[in-house]
């Protein structure tokens, strides 16, 4: 999907996200896949709808804030003092560039991010 228009309305939770493997280098577990809808931006800022399937993998982040629409998962900060974090449908989370995650998916996670 390209662009989302003003004045209209998707199904985040049923948009058609084409997978892709996640190099080998990010899995730690499973063989986890990420698909992913880009909606354009909203005044300069990307948004889009974001999925992964079980499995645990390992990133680098951005900027970002995301809303859970379904799914469960737990995110371990690698290089920060922080507790890990357990998400699911309806949690919002704020990320930054930089922080090194690693990401085990529970329940295939679908996400809408800004960033």
């Amino acid at each position: 999907m390209p662009e989302l228009p003003a004045g209209t309305v998707v199904h985040g939770a049923s948009l058609p996200a084409a997978h892709e493997p996640l190099p080998d280098e990010q899995i730690v577990t499973g063989s986890p896949s990420t698909g992913l809808v880009e909606l354009g931006a909203f005044s300069g800022v990307g948004l889009g709808v974001w999925e992964m399937t079980p499995g645990t993998a390992t990133d680098v982040e951005v900027d970002e804030v995301f809303i859970v629409l379904s799914g469960r998962a737990r995110i371990v900060f690698t290089d920060r003092d922080l507790d890990p974090i357990e998400i699911g449908a309806g949690d919002i989370v704020r990320l930054e560039t930089g922080m090194r995650t690693e990401w085990t998916v529970t329940e295939t996670l679908r996400k809408v991010y800004l960033s």
